[in-house]
């Protein structure tokens, strides 16, 4: 089990991730990876639901794009999708997750089993909380720098 954590610096702050390779060894790699290339700095969320949840990972800022490396093979669990919760987003096909993720504002457990879990909000959900909302938002919230730490 890696004590790793994702910082992700918003306007307001730090959001804190407790990276789970205990559930998704492939997922957290990918995110380490993309981390590590600066992929997700400058990258806004680009769809935040009130009550559901804030997505973000898209080089384009639309929802349509992801990076440049294969698509990952799905790693489902029984990890609950509830508040703080951080997931892949994807298509309808369960092996297309690529560089976007999602944190749950809320419960929601529908998605659970169908879309891989790979981290959870330690610190700063009150900054997730505070994003611009919309589909996309009209002034969308960016990631302006992504870091991995050591616990």
């Amino acid at each position: 089990m890696s004590d790793e954590k994702l910082v992700l610096t918003l306007e307001g702050g730090d959001v804190v991730i407790k990276l789970r390779a205990d559930l998704a060894p492939g997922h957290v790699e990918r995110i380490k990876e993309l981390v590590g290339e600066g992929f997700y700095d400058g990258v806004k969320f680009h769809r935040v639901i009130p009550g559901f949840m804030a997505q973000g990972g898209c080089p384009q800022g639309t929802g349509m794009g992801g990076s440049s490396k294969p698509d990952l093979k799905a790693e489902f669990s029984d990890e609950p999708h509830v508040r703080g919760v951080c997931s892949m987003a994807r298509t309808s096909y369960p092996h297309s997750a690529n560089s976007q993720f999602f944190i749950c504002f809320d419960d929601a457990r529908f998605l659970d089993k169908q879309y891989t879990v790979w981290g959870v909000v330690e610190s700063g959900m009150e900054l997730v909380d505070a994003l611009p909302k919309g589909e996309p938002p009209a002034k969308p919230g960016v990631i302006q720098k992504a870091a991995i730490i050591a616990a």
